[in-house]
């Protein structure tokens, strides 16, 4: 059985995930070398979506506030 991956989509990522960068920072981070922020994943002309699980991944591995 395969298993299906949560997407998240641009207002998840702040509402849900409490991300407080702005689209256009998000953009540049996944085009750094190496990417410092998942890839997007293109639904349609103007849809844009993030695997639940590589954000997820992403923000643990975060530093924390001593």
């Amino acid at each position: 059985m395969q298993q299906v991956r949560k997407l998240v989509s641009k207002k998840e990522l702040k509402s849900v995930y409490g991300i407080p960068y702005c689209f256009a920072h998000i953009a540049r981070l996944e085009k750094q070398e190496p990417p410092a922020f998942p890839k997007r994943i293109t639904l349609g002309a103007c849809r844009v979506a993030w695997f639940a699980d590589e954000v997820e991944a992403w923000i643990a591995e975060r530093p924390r506030a001593a």
